[in-house]
């Protein structure tokens, strides 16, 4: 018998096809299983790599360390505002990091307002629990009571940040502030010689420094320090507005008002700068442009009284008494008690033959004026101003001068003004 055979086909074809097909079902379903382990554990990354195929993937957040070095370049280029929130964002994500929730507390106290500092107190006192031995937590708390007003319960916090770490510069510059805010001056020389030496790139230590020197009549000295200070670092304002108010003291007015155009230069919009700058061209007579920066002063914040203050002495020299008595009131009703809104309003109005507003306004600014530091000027134009009252206006003819109660006495100024 012949046996005929195809050979085209292997001699084993059946069996070689029927394994074949075994071994790549075999192979489909463990792929199959992968890719279903695959999808189960890497659901979050594969939904957000299909969504950046097409443009929806929501935005990474950034890690701690990122946002730090972020708000730490923000801060070296002016701008607060933003570090403190990058600072924020970084505490945040490590709540426990002591670097972050150092820099943090430091800039919330630049800001330097109720809310703040209220902050910073509640941030050192967690840095301080968490570690007692780092004198950091003692520095921002120290340092945010001295700005709260509170030298005296600022100091035992510096000297016990000072027992973690004898040589931390920061503690020594807020013990400077704090010593001589109660009157203890060598100790406030002693303690701000001590920062710089530390660390004399420290501009806390320069500034508190200076704050001392101001107290003891070296103003030169003190000019020398804030500058100093700025040059560390060119962008941080706060060091600017010092500097600019010792050289207006010193009658440097062109540094003052270059200085305060500095300001404006990094901050365009600050409201303060412009106020001084209002004052500064106001004292060397230059009323038209003084009105100009305070009346965009008062664009950019129409509650700020200091502003309508030196808008209101500005248009009182010039004459102008309607437009000064419109914004010493405004001044008042934004609830300054500085005591030209009140004296010089009295006066303004006896210029304009108001005799009822003028009494009541000048008898309102008698004690307001008797308790003001070195105020004899303001005394004794008030009291003139109640005098002419009495000459000029029947219905007040022959009528006695108030009277005021005796006042504590004053507390003291620095010797440098």
């Amino acid at each position: 018998m012949q046996i005929k055979r195809d050979y085209s086909q292997p001699f084993f074809g059946d069996r070689r096809r029927r394994s074949g097909g075994f071994r790549f079902s075999l192979i489909m379903l463990m792929l199959l299983a992968i890719f279903a382990v695959l999808v189960y554990t890497q659901f979050g990354a594969l939904q957000l790599a299909a969504l950046d195929m097409v443009g929806m993937a929501p935005t990474a957040t950034p890690f701690a360390s990122v946002r730090a070095e972020q708000g730490a370049a923000r801060f070296a280029a002016g701008d607060v505002a933003s570090a403190v929130q990058l600072f924020a964002l970084a505490a945040s994500q490590q709540p426990e990091n002591l670097a972050y929730l150092y820099d943090y507390g430091r800039l919330l106290i630049e800001v330097d307002t109720d809310e703040s500092l209220a902050e910073a107190i509640a941030i050192s006192d967690r840095m301080i629990a968490l570690a007692p031995l780092d004198p950091r937590g003692y520095a921002v708390k120290s340092k945010t009571l001295v700005w709260q007003g509170d030298s005296a319960g600022a100091i035992p916090v510096g000297v016990a940040g000072l027992e973690a770490d004898a040589n931390f510069a920061p503690l020594y510059a807020t013990l400077a502030r704090a010593y001589t805010n109660i009157g203890r001056y060598q100790q406030g020389l002693e303690y701000g010689q001590r920062a710089i030496e530390i660390d004399p790139m420290e501009i806390d230590g320069h500034r508190s420094y200076a704050y001392a020197l101001i107290w003891v009549g070296e103003r030169e000295l003190a000019i020398n320090e804030l500058e100093e200070a700025v040059s560390i670092n060119p962008n941080f304002t706060p060091t600017y507005f010092e500097l600019a108010l010792q050289y207006s003291a010193s009658n440097l007015d062109e540094y003052a008002i270059a200085t305060y155009e500095r300001i404006l230069s990094l901050e365009p919009r600050n409201a303060r700068a412009h106020l001084r700058l209002c004052e500064s061209y106001s004292k060397v007579g230059q009323d038209a442009q003084a009105e100009g920066y305070c009346d965009d002063a008062i664009r950019l914040d129409s509650t700020y009284a200091a502003a309508y203050r030196q808008l209101g002495m500005v248009m009182y020299r010039r004459r102008n008494y309607e437009g000064a008595i419109d914004n010493f009131q405004e001044c008042v009703d934004n609830g300054s008690e500085e005591i030209q809104c009140f004296y010089l309003r009295g006066l303004s109005h006896y210029y304009l033959g108001q005799c009822d507003e003028a009494w009541l306004v000048l008898t309102e600014s008698l004690p307001m004026a008797e308790v003001l530091p070195g105020g004899e000027a303001v005394l004794a134009d008030v009291r003139e101003g109640l005098r002419l009252t009495t000459v000029s206006c029947a219905a007040y003819a022959g009528r006695p001068l108030p009277t005021i109660q005796p006042s504590p006495a004053p507390l003291p100024t620095p010797i440098g003004g």
